[in-house]
């Protein structure tokens, strides 16, 4: 297996990105172009869309679709997009039309010019889901795998069925993203030593520097969908072995987690589109999530301003170049 895309991941970040909403539910199509237009000069290895931060399975087919095409306009060609694949949880009780629309995410998701599928973990039988990545594969995309935590609609994979998925020759990496779990993703970074060419991807907002201590070689994350130039900075250090500046950072990266990352965690999404606006990336109108818990918009604004203001992030800066160690 040789994926040009773990080429252009590896020792990345690649945001999970949010759609900016507004209070009304509608797409703020402005606020997504200068969101976009912001993106694309920060130091980072990709972008994933259609993923949990993005609401990929609750967006309907058109609005899935014209993201992917506004990101994908205003993006450098080269630079990846990962888009997620898979189907509403409402659908489960009829499996034929939950293959169905899973299939039809991921051809969408080809033919908007995506270069990897992340794989939302399906709510059916674990003895169909190996069959399930095989399927969607056939969209003609690497596929990444996602081990979410189950309140967030994840699955448990089981060690067996790991391996079995991870044997599948379409399979670029897993993205893990436990929340809390230290344990499971210390035994899945040593499972995944059984597969070489496999990448780490963590999506582990809460332990972010500890789990590249744990293996990992690129960051998929919702926290990265601002302070950019921070996070690519800390994975830059770690690869480079700059202890000092690693250690320094991860703790920043923790302050800001600590701050956002917080229950209720469905309000994660939230939060984010408000750091966006306190770096003055987004319109305050663009910061609403349909889906998310009801937030006290003040306290959280306030708190994550404190926060911001502590790591010297409130107002962003143009940034050049990348933080990636290109050796």
């Amino acid at each position: 297996m040789n994926f040009e895309l773990t080429k252009q991941i590896d020792r990345g970040l690649i945001p999970a990105v949010p759609v900016p909403f507004d209070e009304q539910g509608g797409i703020g199509e402005a606020a997504q172009q200068a969101y976009i237009a912001w993106m694309a000069g920060q130091p980072v290895a990709g972008v994933a869309l259609w993923v949990h931060t993005g609401r990929g399975l609750r967006l309907i087919r058109e609005q899935r679709i014209a993201v992917l095409a506004a990101w994908r306009r205003g993006l450098p060609p080269a630079l990846p997009v990962i888009a997620g694949a898979g189907a509403p949880a409402a659908l489960a009780a009829d499996p034929r039309a939950y293959w169905r629309a899973a299939r039809e995410m991921a051809e969408d998701a080809a033919a908007g010019g995506a270069a990897a599928l992340l794989i939302h973990p399906p709510r059916i039988p674990a003895s169909e889901i190996v069959r399930y990545h095989a399927e969607l594969a056939n969209a003609g995309l690497p596929l990444v795998l996602f081990y979410l935590y189950e309140a967030a609609g994840g699955v448990a994979y089981s060690d067996a069925l790991l391996r079995e998925l991870l044997s599948l020759p379409q399979v670029a990496g897993i993205k893990m993203a436990t929340l809390d779990s230290v344990i499971r993703y210390q035994e899945v970074s040593r499972l995944l030593a059984e597969f070489p060419g496999r990448l780490l991807i963590t999506g582990e907002d809460r332990f972010l520097g500890y789990s590249f201590m744990r293996g990992a070689r690129a960051a998929l994350v919702g926290i990265g969908a601002a302070c950019c130039d921070l996070l690519a900075t800390m994975i830059g250090s770690w690869f480079r072995g700059r202890a000092d500046e690693f250690l320094y950072l991860s703790s920043q990266v923790d302050e800001l987690a600590e701050a956002t990352f917080i229950a209720p965690m469905e309000g994660y999404i939230q939060r984010m589109l408000l750091v966006l606006a306190e770096q003055g990336i987004l319109p305050a109108g663009a910061t609403f999530d349909p889906w998310g818990p009801p937030l006290d918009r003040a306290a959280e604004v306030l708190r994550i301003r404190r926060v911001l203001n502590g790591l010297s992030l409130h107002r962003h800066e143009e940034h050049k170049g990348t933080a990636r160690d290109s050796s």
